[in-house]
């Protein structure tokens, strides 16, 4: 509990940093939303209505001293702003619509990468210099090579436009209004596909490398000599013994690993149209959208810290070692 209790202090510290510099950075930026709305308004805001406006947007003339501790109120009671881009919607409706497709995306390619990546590395680990080790690490590693957005593009040229085998773009097909029903669900699923295929094939690499070089390692342990003297199953000794416990740092990779899906998934989103927090990101970003970009930018932040202040949670229970000490 100790150990909980203090990277949950660790976690909360950095998750009000992130918080005082989503204060800070825009206010230190040249020009501010408002000005930009007042361009397209052509005039016809009176000065009262524009230090309302103002004020609603938090960037008046008040000192930040003022302003701080009234912004960090609003972002723990849940209120990050109106959206410029699409007023007056406030920003958590805006992200609250757009969230479950990354995490649709993020979540399911972080999966498959992480179940067959370890599984590859395991195999090439346990039959070293055979096919499967001498050959698909050099080959996944070349493909991790490539940036997200240019694998996606890749994907999108020849499965999407060549091909024909899969959608180009958006999360479902127009006209489809979302429900549980079989076609909606079969019609998300072959939209997610390509994306999702994108990250996949980018850090599938990585994670077989990192798990074979841990399993190679797990493999000189004497416990494992000794489950070889005693008869063991090769199966057996290979999944109980060796990668259950080289399976420890690819735990604590998921949690690392997290923030860079995330910021793939981005991309991907861009490349395919798909409706979520990248897309709408870059939205706001051609619009101007201070309050949804500090917005996405905080819930991407704290998404981060969540997922490892749970990883740490996970990796207490799996490895006795670091409740001991």
């Amino acid at each position: 509990m100790r150990f909980i209790l203090r990277r949950l202090g660790f976690y909360l510290v950095a998750f009000w940093l992130s918080i005082t510099l989503n204060f800070l950075l825009p206010r230190l930026m040249p020009g501010d939303p408002v000005s930009r709305m007042l361009s397209r308004s052509q005039g016809q805001l009176d000065p009262s209505q524009i230090d309302s406006l103002r004020r609603l947007l938090g960037v008046d003339d008040r000192p930040w001293w003022e302003q701080y501790p009234e912004y960090l109120w609003r972002v723990i009671t849940g209120d990050l702003g109106i959206s410029i881009s699409r007023f007056p919607t406030p920003v958590t409706e805006v992200i609250g619509s757009q969230l479950p497709w990354t995490l649709l995306l993020g979540f399911t390619s972080l999966v498959i990468a992480v179940i067959i990546g370890n599984l590859l590395g395991i195999l090439a680990a346990w039959r070293r210099g055979s096919v499967l080790d001498s050959f698909v690490p050099p080959f996944l590693i070349f493909l991790g090579s490539f940036p997200y957005f240019w694998l996606a593009m890749g994907l999108l040229y020849v499965f999407g436009i060549g091909l024909g085998w899969a959608p180009l773009s958006h999360a479902f097909s127009v006209g489809l209004q979302p429900s549980f029903s079989w076609v909606f669900i079969s019609d998300v699923a072959a939209h997610l596909i390509m994306p999702a295929l994108s990250i996949v094939f980018v850090s599938i690499g990585g994670w077989m490398l990192a798990m074979r070089n841990t399993m190679i390692g797990t493999n000189s342990e004497d416990y494992i000599l000794m489950a070889e003297a005693k008869g063991l199953r090769p199966s057996r000794i290979m999944f109980a013994y060796a990668s259950r416990n080289a399976m420890l740092p690819a735990v604590t990779n998921i949690g690392m690993s997290i923030g860079f899906i995330v910021g793939g998934a981005l991309l991907t989103e861009v490349v395919f149209a798909y409706p979520g927090v990248g897309y709408q990101l870059m939205a706001a970003v051609q619009g101007l959208d201070y309050p949804l970009m500090q917005g996405m930018f905080l819930t991407i932040t704290g998404a981060v810290l969540l997922a490892n202040f749970l990883i740490d949670i996970i990796y207490v229970r799996l490895d006795p070692r670091v409740r001991v000490s």
